[in-house]
């Protein structure tokens, strides 16, 4: 089976749901700067992450338009802009750190820590 060019997880979910799961947990990410979740999750959600802190690196109204559009929670927004955006103005990307935690008691799900670098 041919596996070229395939980007994302699907995490179990439809379009809708993996939408909303990897928003809130961007959100969570800017706003307690850690969170613990399943390895693949916090492998979609540092994409995520990144793209955001990149928009709000670059400041203007146009990207913070387009952080909006991708997590509509303006304090998640403002937060991106106003702290982690400057924090991180001399850093050309790594925004995140993905750390493994081992398996999960209960269905052995391979569990990790993301954080902000």
């Amino acid at each position: 089976m041919a596996s070229h060019r395939i980007a994302g997880r699907k995490l179990g979910r439809y379009r809708d749901q993996r939408v909303a799961l990897l928003r809130g947990l961007v959100a969570e990410l800017i706003i307690h700067e850690r969170i613990t979740t399943t390895l693949a999750k916090a492998k979609e959600t540092r994409v995520m992450a990144e793209k955001l802190i990149t928009h709000g690196k670059k400041g203007s109204l146009h990207h913070r338009r387009l952080a909006m559009a991708q997590v509509p929670n303006s304090r998640v927004v403002a937060k991106v802009f106003d702290d982690v955006a400057v924090r991180y103005a001399e850093r050309a990307g790594g925004y995140t750190r993905v750390l493994k935690l081992g398996p999960r008691n209960g269905d052995a799900a391979e569990m990790a820590i993301i954080e902000l670098v």
